[in-house]
């Protein structure tokens, strides 16, 4: 977590706040409103829409609506088989991969799927923007859903759930959160300020430990998902090829966003 660096001691009150070049008091203006939320515009946009969009579901349509919702922005490989028999049976294929990542089967899914989203989704935007976040999402969630495909073509499952893009900008965050941080001396005051973190590139990412360690538990744990029902004799819910293709999507294509300077 980033901290804002202070002086010790108690804050110093209206009169004691001197200018740096000269010794008048400084006015220091209406003091500034703490935000309501510490966390990006856009992220908490996201989390709003994910929770109107379970809200209105639950509370709005019937069991006929939710199996509407479901066929029409859920995203169902299956399509693509049946689209040679008929080819418009593949239309929605156009925008479930992105729409499918605004549902969720409930409320424990929705949540956990919200706090991941906060935790990675706040430093890849305070990076990058709000626009360069929702697209790393997106995208994500679309090659999630493409490896989900993959492996479940004939199946008849159907992918609902953020997993797959929150996932993307899990690997997203991975490619600079674990890097030094780069502190350079300010040219015009002579300050020593915290510029950033480098991103790093494929070879860094395996050079450092935390970094490699973080990539390799979370292929395995994924990856070991479907092994589950040998131990436990049930079924288990979770999209493991959604977070597997979401989190290298995001590995990925994080570098297009980043600036040269």
């Amino acid at each position: 977590m980033e901290k804002k660096a202070g002086r010790h001691g108690p804050p110093a009150s209206r009169s004691e706040v001197m200018s740096e070049q000269g010794g008048a008091p400084v006015n220091p203006g209406p003091a500034q409103r703490e935000p309501v939320f510490l966390l990006p515009g856009a992220v908490t946009a996201v989390i709003g829409v994910l929770a109107a969009v379970h809200l209105a579901s639950t509370l709005v349509l019937n069991q006929q609506g939710l199996n509407q919702l479901v066929t029409w922005f859920a995203f169902l490989p299956l399509r693509i088989v049946a689209a040679g028999d008929d080819i418009s049976l593949a239309v929605p294929l156009i925008w479930t991969p992105f729409s499918h990542a605004l549902l969720h089967g409930g409320w424990d899914h929705l949540l956990v799927n919200a706090a991941w989203f906060a935790i990675f989704a706040t430093p890849v935007s305070r990076r990058y923007g709000a626009g360069p976040m929702l697209a790393i999402f997106f995208v994500s969630a679309a090659a999630g859903a493409a490896f989900f495909a993959a492996t479940t073509l004939y199946t008849g499952a159907y992918l609902i759930g953020a997993s797959g893009g929150v996932a993307g900008l899990t690997g997203a965050a991975v490619r600079f959160i674990f890097q030094p941080v780069i502190v350079a001396q300010d040219p015009e005051t002579g300050q020593r300020v915290v510029v950033g973190r480098n991103l790093a590139s494929f070879g860094d990412l395996w050079q450092d430990n935390r970094a490699r360690m973080f990539i390799l538990i979370w292929v395995v744990l994924n990856a070991a998902v479907p092994l589950l029902p040998l131990f436990t004799g049930a079924e288990v819910g979770v999209a493991w090829q959604a977070h597997l293709g979401g989190f290298f999507a995001g590995i990925l294509m994080v570098g297009l966003f980043e600036r040269r300077s």
